[in-house]
């Protein structure tokens, strides 16, 4: 099967040796609450632009955004620093999702120096599910608004009807809910609640959904047990507002990266040459501008 072109939306580089950055839920003790232990292997390594490059050579992968990976670094603006260095060096990765704690006292101040750097589009708060009431975080997203900045959203079914708000409360603000809305349970009740969540989310229409991450939650994973998320979720917000990711190197636990980009292929290859091409690769051209 000959493969769209595609714009991977979703994926981490990280330098284990750098010395301003800390990627702490790779140490080697940590137990992730959905990949166990077998998230400690990443961290045994580095992934960097050149390797994503490599790697995805054969597969007509065109542009990259990445997304927030360091996790406890003193300064969040570093990765972007860090980031921009690689995209001028080779051409990846188009689009940076940055980090940075929106409820803080310094979130304009850092937002602000994350924007110094071109290829800066939004950012992804790692914590920020368990804040979506809390005043300083809400002041955070106004922010986001007022930069013409992306929230990348960490969020589960239980966030949607949040995630609802925060979009219509700020009109002009791009939120993406990461990684299909990590259905993280199998059973009947568990995705008729996704289902419930997604649609929630869907129905403000500056929400998008990010197809990516489904093997986090699925180790055994195949085409035909991906495809229902993915099809409900085109349903749901449309073919305007759902793009795929790799979760890469992450999903690479559980799979080959040509696997995943040939299960997108074969999901979409009944649509529209268009509808296609917009999933594949066009509709995160058009989000994060790039």
């Amino acid at each position: 099967m000959s493969l769209p072109r595609f714009v991977d939306s979703h994926v981490h580089y990280y330098d284990m040796q750098h010395p301003e950055l800390v990627y702490s839920h790779w140490g080697p003790d940590v137990v992730h609450p959905t990949l166990g232990t077998r998230v400690r292997t990443l961290g045994e390594r580095n992934f960097l632009a050149e390797d994503f490059i490599d790697l995805t050579r054969p597969f007509n992968v065109a542009k990259a955004v990445h997304v927030q990976a360091a996790i406890g670094s003193p300064d969040p603006v570093a990765e972007t620093a860090w980031l921009q260095e690689a995209a001028d060096r080779t051409g990846f990765p188009h689009g940076i999702i940055a980090a940075a704690d929106l409820s803080s006292a310094d979130a304009e101040a850092t937002l602000q120096r994350h924007c110094r750097y071109a290829n800066m589009r939004g950012v992804r708060d790692f914590e920020v599910a368990d804040r979506l009431d809390d005043p300083a975080t809400l002041r955070g997203f106004a922010l986001l608004e007022e930069m013409g900045l992306i929230a990348s959203m960490n969020v589960t079914w239980e966030h949607m009807a949040r995630v609802r708000s925060i979009a219509e409360r700020h009109p002009e603000l791009q939120l993406v809910v990461d990684h299909t809305g990590s259905p993280r349970g199998r059973t009947r009740e568990y995705i008729a609640d996704w289902r419930r969540g997604m649609a929630t989310a869907a129905g403000a229409g500056n929400v998008w959904c990010k197809l990516s991450g489904l093997g986090m939650t699925d180790h055994e994973w195949s085409t035909d047990s991906i495809r229902p998320f993915i099809e409900y979720c085109i349903e749901t917000f449309g073919i305007e507002r759902c793009f795929f990711g790799t979760n890469w190197p992450v999903d690479s636990l559980f799979s080959s990266y040509e696997a995943v980009v040939a299960a997108y292929a074969e999901i979409t290859a009944g649509l529209s040459e268009g509808d296609r091409t917009a999933l594949h690769a066009g509709n995160a051209e058009r989000l994060y501008r790039i």
